[in-house]
């Protein structure tokens, strides 16, 4: 019952952000831009863990890994409004998002971030 309870919540989430983009993207905008996976994310792994380090983690490793995330939301735009395909345009998007992921944690072992 508590997986299900995770899946639903989730579902809802997601759900509820397409829908409101459907009436208002600035709205749906806000709702996505909430760290509302992370949010969730942490709460369930303190609920299964009990662990506060496991939980700071966490939201270490979130931190670092968003800057290399908005890459795709500043390209996605950018390819749409040039003209290219939305498939083409979310692949490319996703792909160079893909490449600041690795590149970024590459730097964060380099400089001793686990």
């Amino acid at each position: 019952m508590y997986y299900f309870i995770k899946v639903a919540l989730t579902a809802v989430v997601v759900v509820a952000v397409s829908e409101i983009s459907k009436r208002s993207s600035l709205l749906g905008g806000a709702l996505a831009s909430l760290p509302l996976v992370s949010f969730l994310g942490m709460i369930w792994l303190y609920i299964d863990t009990g662990s506060t380090d496991k939980v700071a983690e966490l939201s270490r490793n979130i931190f670092w890994l968003v800057l290399p995330s908005l890459s795709f939301f500043l390209l996605l735009p950018i390819l749409l409004k040039k003209g290219v395909g939305f498939s083409a345009s979310f692949g490319i998007s996703t792909a160079v998002m893909i490449g600041f992921y690795l590149g970024m944690m590459f730097c964060l072992k380099k400089f001793g971030i686990q």
